[in-house]
């Protein structure tokens, strides 16, 4: 069973500069699409004759939650508008995706898994009756295809087979029937294996596979967790044993593992697309959720605080296909691209670089990211994440104060119609935890709190240090915050049409080009952190709300041989060929350009 179970978004709800982030998301392109891209606005879920596929479930996925977390009826009616189109197309053997019943042999069910997980999500937003029957009705159409051997899980559905469970848990904790357990016994029989393929992840390869494609594999971390359950299993941790593989042989200095789009190795200039940003974030969420294990909760925030941002513009109308921790330039390759398995176009900030799945997909990651701040377990309250929030349910009401993790301190105030149990989780990295102003020195601070006003007050410390990465590199980190030396930078506008999908301005193509020196090593192992007031855009790429300052030397970097705007793997010199100088590094996630991983002069 579950450690902790989730709040809905009537019970949580993003205050402080979470709630500025989701806003800045509804009003560019997460609150647009449905108005302006032909995928979601003419798609065929609803009728229209553009891709019925994957797009719309992504979408609604991340703008359902987006809109109840905000409480915007415009976008809830919208929402509305698109799940009753869905819902209407329904066939009365329960199929729902938008081909013909001849076609469904040659369809990929990886949309009838994704449909009945964005279903299960809009239920627990709007509490719509219809909903739980509509689910029930496609899994059941799902279970009786596949049983009857009238279809087979192939590509992506084959890849996918565990985000099904979402819904069928769902399902089967209503109506508790047997054939969901069969059901998914089957998904898991003609499902993928991945720890058969684990061998295939030490060394990158410029090919193109299913069972080494880093969205699929970050969706599959979680997979232990979502269906031992209805298996009656017990949790081994299988999650952990895939997670450090694939750390060892493709990790990143955020967390993230690269795959541009498939596993690319430890190189900082090979890239990790944003949807495997947003689905790692939210296996990892359900990871915290079932197992209670502080890692996955400390990961999700490096994800959150780092990766996710770096890779979207501060006014979230563009966003990169593959981000890099080295990433001198945003331009178009004239030539070969970089990239093992992406275009020349990947890392460019656009409507769809590369390729639309993103453009639906980054928009849960936020959304779901604040659903995690608080949890709980029958009369049990945990703040998992630590991040501004309120939370009003069962005569509960916390308010989380604080601008985390921009700095460290943290007023809680409650106030209870009756007593219960309060867990605050302090994370690792915290040094000089205190309070109400006296030390402490425990991993989580458990509270008997009793009926009335409590406040309940918390500070801590960060210290910025080095960490050590492949190829004799080195990273800044602070508590979770990552920090790279920022690259200054202009931008280039491109206004087009291409394919009937007009890209014009706020949602054009952009290339990032430099304009300030990224050739240094690090002259020391001084480092000083200052923070500042967080800024209306939270992770500003102008005004970021905490620095680090460390001295560092221009070296003899180098570009990637065959590359202009490519710095080299590694340096041709690691010799100062410059004095010393302080530099600001700011956050990863506020560096659009940037140089994460260096050298130490030697």
């Amino acid at each position: 069973m579950a450690k902790w179970n989730f709040y809905t978004t009537d019970e949580l709800k993003p205050s402080g500069w979470l709630k500025r982030q989701l806003e800045i998301q509804a009003e560019s392109l997460s609150g647009n699409l449905d108005k302006m891209w032909p995928d979601i606005k003419n798609s065929s879920w609803i009728g229209g004759d553009k891709e019925g596929w994957e797009r719309v479930p992504y979408w609604l996925d991340g703008f359902i939650p987006l809109a109840y977390l905000l409480d915007n009826e415009d976008m809830i009616a919208r929402a509305k508008k698109y799940i009753d189109a869905i819902v209407s197309f329904q066939k009365e053997d329960g199929w729902i995706c938008p081909c013909k019943d001849e076609e469904r042999e040659e369809y990929d069910t990886w949309a009838v898994q994704l449909i009945t997980k964005t279903l299960t999500v809009y239920y627990q937003c709007s509490k719509d009756a219809r909903i739980p029957e509509v689910i029930y009705n496609v899994l059941k159409n799902y279970y009786d295809l596949l049983s009857g051997g009238k279809i087979k899980l192939f590509n992506w559905g084959n890849a996918r087979w565990f985000e099904c469970f979402i819904a069928i848990n769902f399902v089967y904790s209503i109506y508790k029937e047997e054939w969901l357990k069969e059901l998914g016994l089957i998904l898991r029989e003609q499902g993928m294996d991945y720890n058969e393929t684990v061998s295939l992840w030490e060394r990158p390869l410029n090919r193109w596979r299913f069972d080494t494609h880093i969205v699929n594999l970050c969706m599959m971390l979680k997979s232990e967790a979502v269906s031992g359950d209805i298996f009656g299993e017990e949790y081994v941790d299988n999650a952990e044993y895939l997670h450090d593989i694939l750390k060892k042989f493709n990790g990143t200095p955020v967390g993230l593992f690269t795959g541009d789009e498939c596993l690319s190795g430890l190189s900082p200039i090979q890239g990790t697309e944003l949807c495997a940003v947003a689905e790692q974030m939210y296996s990892y969420e359900i990871l915290y959720a079932y197992t209670g294990d502080r890692k996955w909760a400390e990961r999700l925030e490096v994800l959150a605080f780092n990766a996710l941002p770096a890779t979207l513009s501060d006014d979230m109308w563009t966003h990169q296909y593959v981000q890099m921790s080295n990433q001198i330039a945003c331009e178009k390759f004239p030539g070969k691209s970089l990239f093992r398995t992406n275009g020349p176009e990947a890392h460019l900030f656009g409507l769809e670089p590369n390729y639309g799945c993103c453009t639906a997909n980054f928009n849960q990651a936020w959304p779901k990211f604040a659903l995690s701040a608080f949890m709980h377990n029958e009369n049990t309250v945990i703040n998992a994440i630590p991040v501004p929030a309120e939370l009003k349910c069962d005569g509960k009401y916390i308010k989380l104060i604080t601008d985390y993790p921009f700095e460290n301190s943290f007023k809680y105030e409650i106030d209870a119609e009756k007593d219960f149990r309060f867990i605050i989780r302090v994370p690792s990295f915290a040094e000089n935890v205190k309070l109400n102003g006296k030390n402490v020195n425990t991993e989580d601070l458990v509270f008997e709190i009793n009926a009335g006003k409590t406040e309940i007050n918390i500070e801590f410390e960060t210290s910025a240090y080095f960490e050590k990465r492949p190829h004799d590199l080195n990273k800044v980190k602070c508590g979770t915050l990552v920090f790279s030396l920022p690259v200054k930078f202009s931008r280039k506008m491109y206004e087009y049409e291409k394919d009937g999908v007009e890209r014009k301005f706020p949602y054009c193509d952009y290339e990032l080009l430099p304009e300030s020196k990224w050739n240094y090593a690090f002259a020391d192992a001084s480092l000083k952190v200052e923070r500042k007031e967080v800024n209306s855009i939270p992770f500003s790429s102008e005004n970021p709300s905490v620095i680090v300052k460390a001295n560092v030397a221009e070296i003899n970097w180098g570009l990637e041989d065959g590359y202009e705007s490519v710095c080299a793997k590694v340096p041709e010199s690691r010799s100062a060929i410059s004095e010393t100088e302080e530099i600001n590094l700011y956050p990863y996630g506020c560096a659009k350009l940037r140089m994460t991983e260096m050298p130490f002069i030697k």
